[in-house]
């Protein structure tokens, strides 16, 4: 039996809707204005990770809610990194993931969050931050 390739296309329509929902989910967190404009920010977008992670606000089971907070995690090494939003298709379904241009690296952000947390992990997101970032520009 000889396995699917893996296949990386552009996201479709409803792959951006999936995750703008999830963004959005992440995003009613947003106190106020202020954290609101904080949050345009790469960094703005971590501390809101860190607080949510602080206050225990998903446990274990909620991986659909760990997973909206690898979006926001995404979006921020995008802005950081100039990363892109891919989707990736192989045997086992169909990811989003961040292809590093010029390389063929790609990082599942979705699960960077859910898969610590759900083995028990504490998680400091600014330090997954900087190893991913370091990680990636090693590649560089």
């Amino acid at each position: 039996m000889t396995e699917r390739p893996q296949v990386i296309s552009d996201l479709t329509p409803d792959d951006l809707a999936s995750l703008a929902k999830q963004r959005g989910f992440i995003e009613t967190y947003l106190a106020d204005d202020l954290s609101r404009e904080k949050y345009k920010a790469a960094a703005g977008k971590l501390g809101l990770l860190r607080a949510l992670l602080a206050a225990r606000a998903f446990d274990s089971s909620q991986t659909w809610e760990l997973q909206a907070m690898g979006v926001v995690l995404g979006d921020a090494l995008v802005q950081e990194l100039g990363l892109r939003w891919v989707i990736v298709e192989d045997e086992q379904g169909r990811d989003p993931a961040l292809a590093v241009p010029g390389k063929t690296v790609l990082l599942y952000p979705l699960t960077m969050i859910s898969k610590r947390v759900e083995s028990g992990q504490v998680v400091d997101i600014f330090d997954l931050f900087n190893w991913t970032a370091g990680q990636v520009e090693v590649l560089e």
